[in-house]
């Protein structure tokens, strides 16, 4: 559909000039309107399987992807290894407004300037693919319009389906284009080395991504995150980093988790059933020095409906003034990463959902062949014997059953850490039991510091534990560290009636657990509802940063041994590991909180940093921001007294 023009003319809609000046001198491009369009160009037409490839001067003809249809939709590979993850170091900032991110002039030594006419002067000697898209839910979000290289109609595939593609019907008189995307994949080898880059140039009126790459990862998806980050940091809001699902009991309590963490840490996974042994029995964990395996018995599961996978829209406008925090998804369709299904079985519903699924799906570092079916469980090699750590299926949320497609109240919100083993010998921070409850101060500087985490699948790079800065969403941001603090702290002391868990994935001391952790306290506390704990089964944890400890949990008559509730109790760890991998965990706040220690922080913000710097007791961090009683596991007299029973 190439009347483009014509339909502007028509609805009274201006393109931004630069957008109008390459669509009007450009060798030609296609206007598409709908996902089968662009899964259709994706293949070049009726082909089986075809080449993205470029000729780079200096370097000759170079493939950056195969692709091949497959009976469940597009199937893409990059020929190389380093594409097949987000390198955390992609964003540039090119423009002169607020930032605390590195200006483009400052990481290459030049102004972006020049770049950008290159840039665009290489677009308009290709075939190009362009249509219009919204980044958000219904008018909540931000508008823009996509143009990249027609070859690359997997990337605008993947686009496509993850902020929703808008037909020409769907275009209201007078549209604004608020973003834009520019593709330009070959500037990563003439220009950059070979690395994943994405430039954000931003304006009062107009936010630009320029992706040097064709990784959805940092451009199409957190680039367009960037984009509404952007926009909330001027209206006051934010577009937070998690997953959400509504969780039905058997006694039909329903209680909605918000899971929030750096990537890795558990948001699609949240999302996720439990999986049973051939027994049919749950297993919590493996010790990885003795092999010895524990496992529970739980009858039925709780039923659930999931929402949002990584981003939600915490707007104004849907707030109910109910004490709790209301959000929306920010996506049309998840980003699903799937390494942790290594077999047929693993992961029932997701392999029958993507098997045959109804509209086509976009696989990526997934295994596959010319019209044969893409298998979730098999993923690409990086070299012979070890496979990719991020295969990944772009997955539309209205094919999955139950979805929630109006806005929710959080009950609980968790922050999920990846954790790596911890003993006595070799000390770690993983530390952290099944769960632990935090009060709303201590919520707010784990998001602060958001640990990226042990062996993070998502990232190029990056070992031990690093932040992924404010929100676990710093790094798709591009304005003002400090002012996301300010606002998230807000946003926590508007919704008193929240409770605050803090969970690990991977290892609960030399325990693996994978991310049973957080799917069994999701099965316990929807049991539980709004019933507050005993006081008898919890208390401050050894370590203050972790808030309160469990002393006991029982599940459906399972009782969960107290090693994984309280790793000082594990012999292969003892107090004497505890303590030293406590101190590697108040290190690194000590080092991240620095940051945020600035004029423009809120009095009260200052005030839980100086506490934690100072080494606050569990206590003290509840008496700057109480937990409500009515919705917490304390009573009044408690946190009145500052003491727990």
């Amino acid at each position: 559909m190439n009347d483009l023009f014509k339909i502007l003319k028509e609805k009274d809609i201006s393109l931004p000039s630069d957008v109008e000046n390459l669509l009007k001198s450009c060798k030609g491009f296609t206007f598409y309107e709908t996902v089968d369009q662009l899964a259709y160009a994706a293949v070049n037409g009726e082909n089986s399987s075809f080449q993205v490839k470029y000729d780079i001067p200096g370097k000759g003809e170079f493939t950056e992807a195969v692709v091949h249809r497959v009976s469940n939709g597009i199937s893409a590979n990059y020929t190389e290894p380093y594409m097949r993850r987000r390198d955390p170091d992609t964003m540039a900032i090119s423009d002169n407004l607020p930032t605390d991110k590195t200006r483009f002039r400052d990481k290459f030594g030049y102004e972006f300037d020049s770049l950008k006419l290159e840039t665009l002067n290489w677009l308009k000697e290709q075939e190009l693919a362009v249509f219009f898209y919204f980044a958000g839910w219904e008018n909540l979000g931000v508008t823009g319009i996509a143009i990249a290289p027609a070859n690359a109609g997997f990337f605008a595939m993947g686009l496509s389906m993850l902020q929703r593609i808008l037909p020409a019907k769907d275009l209201t008189n007078g549209f604004v284009t608020e973003s834009v995307i520019y593709v330009a994949p070959t500037f990563r080898h003439t220009h950059f080395a070979g690395k994943q880059v994405v430039v954000h140039n931003r304006s009062e009126e107009l936010h630009e991504i320029y992706s040097y790459n064709l990784y959805p990862g940092p451009s199409a998806k957190k680039g367009l995150y960037g984009a509404l980050l952007a926009k909330g940091e001027k209206e006051g809001w934010i577009t937070a980093h998690c997953s959400t699902v509504q969780v039905v009991s058997p006694y039909d309590n329903s209680t909605t988790f918000m899971h929030e963490g750096a990537s890795g840490g558990g948001k699609s996974e949240m999302l996720q059933h439990i999986v049973r042994e051939p027994s049919g029995q749950i297993l919590i964990g493996q010790n990885i020095q003795t092999s010895e395996t524990r496992l529970i018995n739980l009858p039925i599961f709780c039923s659930f409906y999931p929402m949002t996978d990584d981003m939600a829209l915490c707007h104004p406008s849907v707030q109910k003034d109910n004490g709790k925090l209301t959000v929306l998804d920010a996506e049309n369709s998840w980003f699903i990463r799937v390494d942790g299904i290594k077999d047929y079985g693993d992961d029932p519903f997701l392999e029958k959902i993507t098997i045959k699924p109804k509209k086509p799906l976009l696989f990526l570092n997934i295994k596959s062949k010319p019209d044969c079916t893409a298998l979730v469980w098999d993923h690409i090699e990086d070299q012979p014997g070890k496979t990719c750590p991020n295969p990944r299926v772009i997955l539309p949320r209205e094919i999955v059953p139950g979805v929630i497609n109006k806005p929710v109240s959080i009950d609980v919100r968790s922050f999920g850490v990846r954790t790596p083993p911890c003993s006595r010998e070799e000390p770690n921070y993983g530390i952290i039991g099944l769960f632990h409850i935090l009060p709303p101060a201590l919520a707010w500087l784990w998001r602060l510091v958001s640990p990226r985490g042990h062996a993070n699948p998502s990232i190029v790079g990056g070992e031990g534990m690093e932040s992924e800065g404010v929100g676990s969403y710093w790094p798709f941001a591009t304005g003002k560290k400090v002012a996301q603090a300010n606002m998230l702290l807000e946003q926590i002391m508007q919704t008193p009636m929240m409770r605050y868990t803090l969970v690990p994935n991977q290892y609960i001391g030399v325990w693996k657990v994978g991310f049973k952790p957080q799917l069994i306290m999701r099965e316990y506390l929807t049991r539980r509802g709004n019933a507050k704990l005993r006081s008898d089964q919890y208390q401050e944890a050894r370590c203050s940063l972790l808030g309160y400890e469990l002393n006991y949990l029982t599940i459906e008559g399972a009782k969960i041994p107290s090693r994984f509730l309280q790793v000082h109790r594990q012999t292969e760890v003892g107090p004497e590991g505890y303590d030293a991998g406590a101190e590697i965990l108040y290190n690194f706040f000590k080092r991240e909180l620095q940051d945020y220690l600035k004029p423009e922080l809120s009095a009260t913000g200052k005030k839980i940093i100086e506490a934690c710097l100072a080494g606050a007791s569990v206590e003290q961090y509840n008496a700057i921001i109480p937990m409500n009683y009515q919705y917490s596991f304390i009573t009044p007299s408690d946190y009145e007294m500052n003491s727990i029973n």
